[in-house]
């Protein structure tokens, strides 16, 4: 439990609660004394905390802010609880909502121990309902207006963040918040990557973006200028692909703006010093139970005539061995694998008309109505069977569910515009709740090659089927994806054989290490 692992700090005793502004005049001279007696405690526990602190830079390479930004020592930057607002950037399906509300409770809870006032902790879907809050940009001004005037600094963490709440306090305090600056833990691209539209092509790791799992901080003068300038634009962009790099982009403004500024105490992923983390973000899968069982999921491949050399033996000697129920379709029938087909011709572009047309047999066919799961896979798709069924033991089978790596269309126009989908090549997963509410509306594909995971994804939003993202799925490459942010991932899935190996991708990131002792070299 959260609320275990951050107890017992040892400094308690060390703080005495803090007078309220609301404290009577005649209470004057013991307010002072108490403002006193905390500064001093305070820095009693900088100390503690700064002793097994690395005493460098805090630069990790190429395209983080420099040292400047830094202060020397707290002394004249005594930033309280009450001036750093938490948004936990949540999501509206029980699971994860009730693990944001956790992570709400265990800061709430820091903060009684020391006898302190909690900060403000926001769950992000139900302070701000729209569409698009997911992706923080259109209510940049509502954020800015609510906690700009009144907050130091505005913290986002996710759902499964794990915050060290007075160390946190100590490390924001090495930084002026009065300048405009931007707090992360930094990743870079390992080379240019489609999902980043090919940015700094030239040279991929001389910009860094920060890494939401481990937590990232806007200071108020940067937040009320984000706030402001987006206010004065108007937006049309239309995709949201990787959230975490669009942010970073948006404030750095093509150089005009601000870079992000490593903070080595944000932690996720392994570490060498567990000690200096402030944040921390889990390593293995989610445990819900056992794991869902084999027979409660069918899997469904997309595939087609030109594909079934190449693509579809990849399928068959890696993943698709795991799977108990598996189908290949096709625009052709091929005995030799076998494949079925939908009665959809193949398309080049989107595949709508023949992911509706497998949803429906997953719904009709008589020895597929018992299973709990349809997953939707592209035949150059990778993924780890046995870390998806313990996935899915978080799920609720009999809840519309929609699950996978989440993208976005339209949602930065407005607060209520666009929708989010998940998307295709990374794998679809839908619940057998998701599937029947899905076909009981009249949503549905305009044409066969309309694209299937954004048609999906749009009538979700209109039929109620929740949408749920899972930053283990992955629609690019690992050589798409920062190290540092695969270090902290048991991944379920990656896709696309493009100027890679799928055989070594699927040995190096998607094997078990229970399948790796049984494995023999494919």
């Amino acid at each position: 439990m959260l609320s275990i692992y951050f107890r017992g700090l040892g400094v308690n005793c060390l703080l005495p609660c803090m007078v309220t502004k609301n404290s009577s005049n005649n209470m004057a001279a013991e307010v002072k004394l108490h403002r006193i007696v905390y500064t001093l405690s305070a820095l009693v526990l900088g100390l503690l905390v700064a002793a097994s602190e690395p005493k460098d830079s805090g630069q990790t390479g190429p395209g983080v802010a420099d040292d400047t930004t830094r202060q020397q020592g707290d002394l004249g930057n005594n930033i309280g609880l009450q001036d750093v607002v938490f948004i936990i950037q949540s999501q509206k399906y029980s699971y994860h909502a009730d693990k944001a509300h956790q992570l709400r409770e265990n800061i709430r809870q820091q903060a009684q121990d020391i006898q302190q006032e909690p900060p403000t902790v926001v769950v992000l879907h139900e302070e701000w309902k729209g569409r698009g809050a997911w992706t923080i940009f259109p209510f940049l001004p509502k954020i800015s207006q609510t906690f700009g005037q009144r907050a130091a600094w505005v913290f986002f963490c996710e759902d499964d963040t794990a915050v060290k709440l007075l160390p946190l306090l100590h490390v924001l305090r090495k930084y002026d918040a009065k300048k405009e600056l931007f707090l992360g833990r930094a990743l870079v691209d390992q080379e240019a990557t489609i999902i980043h539209h090919f940015a700094f092509h030239q040279n991929p790791g001389s910009f860094s973006y920060p890494d939401f799992s481990a937590g990232w901080a806007l200071s108020a003068p940067l937040l009320n200028s984000l706030a402001k300038r987006w206010s004065e634009e108007s937006h049309q962009g239309e995709f949201t692909i990787d959230l975490k790099h669009e942010i970073a982009m948006y404030i750095y403004n093509s150089g005009k703006g601000v870079r992000l500024t490593d903070v080595p105490q944000f932690c996720a992923g392994p570490q060498n010093d567990k000690d200096k983390c402030v944040t921390a973000f889990p390593t293995e899968l989610p445990r819900c139970g056992d794991p869902v069982s084999e027979e409660a999921v069918f899997f469904a491949v997309k595939t087609c005539e030109k594909y079934h050399k190449d693509r579809v033996p990849v399928v068959k000697k890696t993943w698709g061995k795991q799977a108990r129920h598996i189908t290949y379709y096709s625009d052709k029938e091929d005995s030799t694998i076998p494949t079925v087909t939908t009665g959809v011709p193949n398309t080049e572009r989107g595949h709508c008309g023949k992911a509706y047309a497998i949803i429906k047999q997953f719904d009709t066919k008589e020895d597929l109505k018992k299973m709990d799961w349809l997953v939707i896979a592209d035949d150059d798709t990778l993924l780890s069977v046995p870390r998806l069924l313990r996935v899915l033991s978080c799920y609720d089978p009999s809840t519309p569910i929609f699950l996978g790596e989440r993208y976005g269309y339209g949602l930065t126009r407005g607060e209520d515009s666009g929708y989010a989908y998940i998307t295709g090549g990374g794998g679809m997963v839908f619940s057998r709740a998701g599937v029947r509410k899905l076909l009981s509306s009249s949503c549905g594909c305009p044409k066969d090659d309309s694209p299937d995971d954004m048609i999906l994804g749009m009538c979700s939003e209109m039929t109620g089927v929740h949408l749920v993202h899972s930053q283990l799925f992955h629609q690019a490459r690992p050589a798409d994806y920062s190290k540092g942010y695969l270090s902290h991932q048991p991944p379920v899935s990656f896709h696309k054989h493009w100027n890679t190996d799928p055989y070594k991708v699927y040995n190096k990131y998607l094997l078990t290490d229970r399948e790796k002792n049984k494995h023999t070299e494919l």
